[in-house]
Protein backbone atom coordinates (compact mmCIF):
# COMPACT_ATOMS: atom_id res chain seq x y z
CA UNK A 1 0.00 0.00 0.00
CA UNK A 2 2.95 2.49 0.84
CA UNK A 3 4.47 1.71 -2.08
CA UNK A 4 1.26 2.60 -4.42
CA UNK A 5 1.14 6.01 -2.41
CA UNK A 6 4.57 7.00 -2.94
CA UNK A 7 3.93 5.93 -6.75
CA UNK A 8 1.04 8.17 -7.64
CA UNK A 9 2.95 10.80 -5.28
CA UNK A 10 5.94 10.68 -7.77
CA UNK A 11 3.50 10.70 -10.80
CA UNK A 12 2.28 13.79 -9.22
CA UNK A 13 5.25 15.78 -9.28
CA UNK A 14 6.26 14.40 -12.49
CA UNK A 15 3.24 15.49 -13.77
CA UNK A 16 3.41 19.25 -12.46
CA UNK A 17 7.01 19.35 -13.82
CA UNK A 18 5.97 18.67 -16.91
CA UNK A 19 3.20 21.00 -16.89
CA UNK A 20 5.41 23.79 -15.80
CA UNK A 21 8.16 23.13 -18.49
CA UNK A 22 5.22 23.35 -20.98
CA UNK A 23 3.87 27.01 -19.37
CA UNK A 24 7.52 28.18 -19.64
CA UNK A 25 7.79 27.13 -23.27
CA UNK A 26 4.68 28.76 -24.29
CA UNK A 27 5.55 32.28 -22.55
CA UNK A 28 8.81 31.89 -24.19
CA UNK A 29 7.07 30.82 -27.14
CA UNK A 30 4.78 34.35 -27.24
CA UNK A 31 7.18 36.64 -25.94
CA UNK A 32 9.05 36.12 -28.94
CA UNK A 33 5.77 36.39 -31.26
CA UNK A 34 5.86 40.27 -32.92
CA UNK A 35 3.05 42.46 -32.40
CA UNK A 36 1.66 42.32 -35.57
CA UNK A 37 0.93 38.54 -35.64
CA UNK A 38 -0.46 39.32 -31.80
CA UNK A 39 -2.74 41.56 -32.74
CA UNK A 40 -3.88 39.40 -35.73
CA UNK A 41 -6.34 36.33 -34.83
CA UNK A 42 -5.51 33.24 -32.75
CA UNK A 43 -5.08 31.57 -36.70
CA UNK A 44 -1.04 33.72 -36.83
CA UNK A 45 -0.24 31.41 -33.94
CA UNK A 46 -0.55 28.79 -36.36
CA UNK A 47 2.26 30.49 -38.47
CA UNK A 48 4.83 28.91 -35.61
CA UNK A 49 3.03 25.84 -35.01
CA UNK A 50 1.62 23.57 -37.42
CA UNK A 51 -0.35 21.89 -35.10
CA UNK A 52 -4.00 20.11 -35.49
CA UNK A 53 -5.50 22.15 -32.45
CA UNK A 54 -4.16 25.48 -34.69
CA UNK A 55 -6.12 24.66 -37.84
CA UNK A 56 -9.00 23.66 -36.13
CA UNK A 57 -8.91 27.91 -34.65
CA UNK A 58 -7.78 28.90 -38.16
CA UNK A 59 -11.47 27.02 -39.41
CA UNK A 60 -13.29 28.26 -36.99
CA UNK A 61 -12.24 31.78 -37.39
CA UNK A 62 -12.83 32.01 -40.90
CA UNK A 63 -16.45 30.33 -39.44
CA UNK A 64 -18.56 33.94 -39.35
CA UNK A 65 -22.18 35.14 -39.56
CA UNK A 66 -22.09 34.69 -43.20
CA UNK A 67 -20.12 31.83 -43.40
CA UNK A 68 -22.80 30.07 -41.18
CA UNK A 69 -25.04 31.04 -43.78
CA UNK A 70 -23.08 29.80 -46.81
CA UNK A 71 -23.34 26.20 -48.25
CA UNK A 72 -19.44 25.76 -47.39
CA UNK A 73 -16.69 27.98 -45.82
CA UNK A 74 -13.29 26.54 -45.39
CA UNK A 75 -9.50 27.48 -43.97
CA UNK A 76 -7.26 26.45 -46.59
CA UNK A 77 -3.85 27.15 -46.00
CA UNK A 78 -3.16 23.50 -44.72
CA UNK A 79 -5.08 21.93 -48.45
CA UNK A 80 -3.01 24.51 -50.57
CA UNK A 81 0.53 23.50 -48.66
CA UNK A 82 1.12 27.09 -47.84
CA UNK A 83 3.47 28.08 -44.50
CA UNK A 84 1.88 30.89 -42.69
CA UNK A 85 4.75 31.39 -40.77
CA UNK A 86 6.40 31.78 -43.94
CA UNK A 87 5.57 35.72 -44.58
CA UNK A 88 2.98 36.36 -41.83
CA UNK A 89 0.40 37.76 -44.27
CA UNK A 90 -2.69 36.03 -44.56
CA UNK A 91 -5.36 36.43 -47.30
CA UNK A 92 -9.50 35.68 -47.87
CA UNK A 93 -11.66 35.44 -50.73
CA UNK A 94 -15.24 35.68 -50.86
CA UNK A 95 -17.19 33.98 -53.59
CA UNK A 96 -20.79 33.61 -54.35
CA UNK A 97 -20.42 30.27 -56.41
CA UNK A 98 -18.47 27.08 -54.94
CA UNK A 99 -14.46 26.75 -55.06
CA UNK A 100 -15.36 23.47 -56.84
CA UNK A 101 -17.59 24.68 -59.62
CA UNK A 102 -15.40 23.52 -61.97
CA UNK A 103 -15.60 27.21 -63.70
CA UNK A 104 -15.09 30.29 -62.48
CA UNK A 105 -14.88 29.71 -58.69
CA UNK A 106 -12.92 26.95 -58.72
CA UNK A 107 -10.04 28.86 -61.10
CA UNK A 108 -10.07 32.23 -59.17
CA UNK A 109 -9.47 29.69 -56.05
CA UNK A 110 -6.73 28.06 -57.21
CA UNK A 111 -5.31 31.17 -58.11
CA UNK A 112 -5.27 32.58 -54.51
CA UNK A 113 -3.68 29.56 -53.70
CA UNK A 114 -0.88 29.22 -56.22
CA UNK A 115 -0.16 32.84 -55.27
CA UNK A 116 -0.23 32.11 -51.41
CA UNK A 117 2.23 29.19 -52.04
CA UNK A 118 5.16 31.24 -53.95
CA UNK A 119 4.34 34.21 -51.19
CA UNK A 120 4.20 32.29 -48.39
CA UNK A 121 1.17 33.88 -47.21
CA UNK A 122 -1.87 31.87 -45.28
CA UNK A 123 -5.12 31.57 -46.96
CA UNK A 124 -9.15 31.02 -46.24
CA UNK A 125 -11.98 31.64 -48.05
CA UNK A 126 -16.04 31.53 -47.74
CA UNK A 127 -17.86 30.50 -51.34
CA UNK A 128 -21.43 30.28 -52.20
CA UNK A 129 -22.60 33.22 -49.99
CA UNK A 130 -25.84 35.52 -51.24
CA UNK A 131 -25.72 38.78 -52.89
CA UNK A 132 -27.27 40.53 -49.70
CA UNK A 133 -24.24 38.67 -47.28
CA UNK A 134 -21.52 40.01 -49.59
CA UNK A 135 -20.73 43.31 -47.05
CA UNK A 136 -20.91 41.00 -44.25
CA UNK A 137 -18.40 38.78 -45.27
CA UNK A 138 -16.04 41.02 -46.87
CA UNK A 139 -16.17 42.94 -43.24
CA UNK A 140 -15.74 39.83 -41.28
CA UNK A 141 -12.78 39.06 -42.70
CA UNK A 142 -11.73 42.88 -42.25
CA UNK A 143 -12.57 42.07 -38.43
CA UNK A 144 -9.90 39.11 -38.30
CA UNK A 145 -7.07 40.96 -39.23
CA UNK A 146 -6.27 39.90 -42.90
CA UNK A 147 -4.39 41.91 -44.68
CA UNK A 148 -5.48 41.38 -48.22
CA UNK A 149 -9.14 40.18 -49.23
CA UNK A 150 -9.82 38.96 -52.55
CA UNK A 151 -12.92 39.70 -54.38
CA UNK A 152 -12.83 37.61 -57.67
CA UNK A 153 -15.73 39.36 -59.95
CA UNK A 154 -17.09 42.81 -60.85
CA UNK A 155 -19.97 41.98 -59.05
CA UNK A 156 -18.45 42.45 -55.68
CA UNK A 157 -17.11 46.09 -56.53
CA UNK A 158 -20.12 48.28 -54.50
CA UNK A 159 -18.97 46.00 -51.38
CA UNK A 160 -16.08 46.21 -51.69
CA UNK A 161 -16.35 50.07 -52.07
CA UNK A 162 -18.26 50.34 -48.80
CA UNK A 163 -16.48 48.05 -46.83
CA UNK A 164 -12.92 49.41 -47.84
CA UNK A 165 -13.98 52.63 -46.54
CA UNK A 166 -14.54 51.47 -42.72
CA UNK A 167 -11.31 49.58 -42.96
CA UNK A 168 -8.76 51.90 -44.66
CA UNK A 169 -5.95 49.35 -43.29
CA UNK A 170 -7.11 46.57 -44.61
CA UNK A 171 -6.10 45.72 -48.27
CA UNK A 172 -8.63 44.71 -51.02
CA UNK A 173 -8.02 43.20 -54.66
CA UNK A 174 -11.03 43.58 -56.89
CA UNK A 175 -11.09 40.78 -59.88
CA UNK A 176 -12.34 42.99 -63.10
CA UNK A 177 -12.38 45.68 -61.11
CA UNK A 178 -12.59 50.00 -62.00
CA UNK A 179 -12.54 50.57 -58.49
CA UNK A 180 -9.17 52.35 -57.42
CA UNK A 181 -8.23 53.60 -53.87
CA UNK A 182 -5.69 53.60 -51.22
CA UNK A 183 -6.24 50.52 -49.99
CA UNK A 184 -8.13 48.70 -53.72
CA UNK A 185 -6.19 47.77 -56.31
CA UNK A 186 -8.19 46.25 -59.08
CA UNK A 187 -6.92 43.91 -61.34
CA UNK A 188 -8.31 43.28 -64.93
CA UNK A 189 -7.67 40.37 -67.61
CA UNK A 190 -8.24 42.37 -71.07
CA UNK A 191 -12.13 41.61 -71.91
CA UNK A 192 -11.56 42.62 -75.42
CA UNK A 193 -8.89 40.34 -76.09
CA UNK A 194 -10.71 36.97 -73.68
CA UNK A 195 -13.43 38.32 -76.48
CA UNK A 196 -11.74 37.57 -79.37
CA UNK A 197 -10.12 34.70 -78.86
CA UNK A 198 -13.14 33.20 -77.58
CA UNK A 199 -15.35 34.10 -81.03
CA UNK A 200 -12.51 33.68 -83.11
CA UNK A 201 -11.99 29.51 -82.32
CA UNK A 202 -16.11 29.84 -82.19
CA UNK A 203 -16.39 30.87 -85.24
CA UNK A 204 -13.76 28.21 -86.62
CA UNK A 205 -15.18 25.04 -85.03
CA UNK A 206 -19.12 26.01 -85.56
CA UNK A 207 -20.79 23.78 -88.65
CA UNK A 208 -24.12 25.09 -88.20
CA UNK A 209 -22.91 28.81 -88.03
CA UNK A 210 -25.63 29.81 -84.82
CA UNK A 211 -22.78 30.15 -81.41
CA UNK A 212 -23.78 30.90 -77.80
CA UNK A 213 -23.05 33.02 -75.27
CA UNK A 214 -24.32 33.11 -71.65
CA UNK A 215 -23.46 35.72 -69.18
CA UNK A 216 -23.90 35.96 -65.42
CA UNK A 217 -25.31 39.35 -64.85
CA UNK A 218 -25.17 42.41 -67.46
CA UNK A 219 -21.69 43.73 -66.49
CA UNK A 220 -19.39 45.99 -68.21
CA UNK A 221 -16.60 43.23 -68.80
CA UNK A 222 -18.91 40.98 -69.61
CA UNK A 223 -20.98 43.18 -72.51
CA UNK A 224 -17.27 43.81 -73.78
CA UNK A 225 -16.56 40.00 -73.86
CA UNK A 226 -19.69 39.57 -75.99
CA UNK A 227 -19.32 42.24 -77.73
CA UNK A 228 -15.68 41.09 -78.92
CA UNK A 229 -17.12 37.39 -79.38
CA UNK A 230 -19.51 38.52 -81.69
CA UNK A 231 -16.95 40.32 -83.82
CA UNK A 232 -14.40 37.66 -84.04
CA UNK A 233 -16.82 34.60 -85.08
CA UNK A 234 -18.31 37.02 -87.66
CA UNK A 235 -15.08 38.24 -89.10
CA UNK A 236 -13.61 34.45 -89.65
CA UNK A 237 -17.12 32.98 -90.25
CA UNK A 238 -19.23 36.27 -91.99
CA UNK A 239 -22.24 33.64 -91.70
CA UNK A 240 -22.04 32.97 -88.15
CA UNK A 241 -24.62 34.28 -86.11
CA UNK A 242 -24.50 34.43 -82.49
CA UNK A 243 -27.33 34.11 -79.85
CA UNK A 244 -26.73 35.41 -76.30
CA UNK A 245 -28.42 35.14 -72.90
CA UNK A 246 -27.87 36.69 -69.15
CA UNK A 247 -28.88 34.10 -66.52
CA UNK A 248 -29.09 36.71 -63.74
CA UNK A 249 -26.85 34.67 -61.79
CA UNK A 250 -23.58 33.30 -61.29
CA UNK A 251 -24.33 29.97 -58.95
CA UNK A 252 -27.65 28.97 -61.29
CA UNK A 253 -26.54 25.88 -62.85
CA UNK A 254 -30.13 24.77 -63.79
CA UNK A 255 -30.68 28.12 -65.18
CA UNK A 256 -27.61 27.59 -67.60
CA UNK A 257 -28.28 24.24 -68.65
CA UNK A 258 -31.98 25.31 -69.51
CA UNK A 259 -30.67 28.54 -71.84
CA UNK A 260 -28.25 26.36 -73.60
CA UNK A 261 -31.27 23.75 -73.76
CA UNK A 262 -33.30 26.44 -75.35
CA UNK A 263 -30.32 27.74 -77.60
CA UNK A 264 -29.57 24.05 -78.98
CA UNK A 265 -33.29 23.23 -79.95
CA UNK A 266 -34.35 26.94 -81.32
CA UNK A 267 -31.73 27.99 -83.19
CA UNK A 268 -29.02 24.47 -83.30
CA UNK A 269 -25.93 26.56 -81.42
CA UNK A 270 -23.01 23.91 -81.85
CA UNK A 271 -20.60 26.08 -80.02
CA UNK A 272 -20.88 27.72 -76.59
CA UNK A 273 -18.86 30.57 -74.39
CA UNK A 274 -20.01 31.68 -70.84
CA UNK A 275 -19.11 34.02 -68.67
CA UNK A 276 -20.74 32.69 -65.69
CA UNK A 277 -19.18 30.92 -63.02
CA UNK A 278 -21.18 28.00 -62.10
CA UNK A 279 -23.91 29.19 -64.59
CA UNK A 280 -21.40 28.22 -67.09
CA UNK A 281 -21.34 24.04 -66.03
CA UNK A 282 -25.19 23.90 -66.51
CA UNK A 283 -24.85 24.78 -69.79
CA UNK A 284 -22.17 22.39 -70.38
CA UNK A 285 -24.59 19.94 -69.31
CA UNK A 286 -26.69 20.97 -72.17
CA UNK A 287 -24.11 20.77 -74.77
CA UNK A 288 -22.59 17.54 -73.72
CA UNK A 289 -26.08 15.93 -73.98
CA UNK A 290 -25.71 16.56 -77.92
CA UNK A 291 -23.50 14.84 -80.49
CA UNK A 292 -20.97 17.59 -82.13
CA UNK A 293 -21.74 20.56 -79.51
CA UNK A 294 -18.66 22.14 -78.08
CA UNK A 295 -17.99 24.84 -75.26
CA UNK A 296 -14.80 26.50 -74.82
CA UNK A 297 -13.76 27.36 -71.24
CA UNK A 298 -12.25 30.09 -69.20
CA UNK A 299 -10.92 31.23 -67.23
CA UNK A 300 -8.68 28.47 -66.19
CA UNK A 301 -7.31 25.67 -68.56
CA UNK A 302 -10.57 23.03 -68.13
CA UNK A 303 -10.18 21.00 -70.88
CA UNK A 304 -7.43 17.92 -72.54
CA UNK A 305 -6.46 16.51 -75.41
CA UNK A 306 -9.31 13.62 -74.95
CA UNK A 307 -11.82 16.58 -73.90
CA UNK A 308 -15.27 15.42 -76.14
CA UNK A 309 -16.71 18.35 -74.62
CA UNK A 310 -14.21 21.94 -73.85
CA UNK A 311 -12.47 22.24 -77.46
CA UNK A 312 -9.76 24.79 -75.83
CA UNK A 313 -9.79 27.59 -73.06
CA UNK A 314 -8.90 31.05 -72.93
CA UNK A 315 -6.55 31.22 -69.80
CA UNK A 316 -5.96 33.69 -67.89
CA UNK A 317 -3.51 33.63 -65.22
CA UNK A 318 -5.10 35.41 -62.16
CA UNK A 319 -2.70 34.03 -59.64
CA UNK A 320 0.15 36.39 -61.38
CA UNK A 321 -2.41 39.33 -61.38
CA UNK A 322 -2.86 38.27 -57.15
CA UNK A 323 0.56 37.25 -56.53
CA UNK A 324 1.20 41.28 -57.58
CA UNK A 325 -1.25 42.34 -54.97
CA UNK A 326 0.35 40.19 -52.48
CA UNK A 327 3.66 41.70 -53.15
CA UNK A 328 2.67 45.24 -52.81
CA UNK A 329 1.19 44.68 -49.37
CA UNK A 330 4.40 43.34 -48.65
CA UNK A 331 6.25 46.00 -49.83
CA UNK A 332 3.44 48.86 -48.90
CA UNK A 333 3.10 50.01 -51.85
CA UNK A 334 -0.84 48.68 -52.64
CA UNK A 335 -3.44 50.74 -54.30
CA UNK A 336 -4.72 53.55 -56.36
CA UNK A 337 -3.65 51.26 -59.16
CA UNK A 338 -4.92 48.59 -61.63
CA UNK A 339 -2.77 45.33 -62.43
CA UNK A 340 -4.29 44.53 -65.86
CA UNK A 341 -3.32 41.58 -68.15
CA UNK A 342 -3.35 40.32 -71.39
CA UNK A 343 -1.48 38.23 -74.18
CA UNK A 344 1.75 40.35 -74.16
CA UNK A 345 2.33 40.16 -70.76
CA UNK A 346 1.42 36.15 -70.73
CA UNK A 347 -1.46 36.76 -68.75
CA UNK A 348 -3.98 35.71 -70.95
CA UNK A 349 -2.84 32.54 -73.07
CA UNK A 350 -4.36 29.63 -75.40
CA UNK A 351 -5.43 26.54 -73.63
CA UNK A 352 -5.00 22.54 -74.45
CA UNK A 353 -6.60 21.58 -77.40
CA UNK A 354 -8.87 18.91 -77.97
CA UNK A 355 -8.35 16.54 -80.46
CA UNK A 356 -11.52 17.45 -82.20
CA UNK A 357 -9.64 20.94 -83.52
CA UNK A 358 -7.80 19.70 -86.19
CA UNK A 359 -4.19 20.70 -86.68
CA UNK A 360 -5.33 23.03 -89.42
CA UNK A 361 -7.74 24.84 -87.51
CA UNK A 362 -5.60 24.73 -84.48
CA UNK A 363 -2.76 26.85 -86.76
CA UNK A 364 -5.61 28.77 -88.47
CA UNK A 365 -6.35 29.75 -84.90
CA UNK A 366 -2.81 30.65 -83.02
CA UNK A 367 -2.10 32.47 -86.13
CA UNK A 368 -4.98 34.76 -85.11
CA UNK A 369 -3.92 34.89 -81.70
CA UNK A 370 -0.72 36.21 -82.47
CA UNK A 371 -2.50 39.18 -84.48
CA UNK A 372 -4.82 40.07 -81.59
CA UNK A 373 -2.01 39.92 -79.57
CA UNK A 374 -0.04 42.39 -81.80
CA UNK A 375 -3.30 44.38 -81.84
CA UNK A 376 -3.50 44.35 -86.00
CA UNK A 377 -6.41 41.90 -85.93
CA UNK A 378 -9.29 44.26 -85.40
CA UNK A 379 -8.86 47.58 -85.60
Amino acid sequence: MKKRIASAVMACICAASLLAGCASATEDTASKTSSKAAASTATSAASSAASSATASKATSAATSSTASKAASSSTASAASGTSAAASGYKVAMISDTSVSDGGWGASCYQAMLDAAKEEGWETTYTDNISVSDYVTALTDYADQGYQLIFAPGNQYQDAVNQVSDDYPDIDFCLLNGTLEKDNVTSVLPDANQIGYMAGALAGLMSKTNQIGFIGGMELDTTKAKLECYTKAAQKVNPSIQVQSAYAGSFSDAAKGKEIAASMISTYNVDVMFGDASAVDTGAREAMAASADHYDIGQPGDLGSADDKLIICSVVTDNAALVKQCMEDVANKSFGNKTIKGDLSNGCLSVGTFSSLVSSDIQKQYTDIVEQIKAGTWIQ
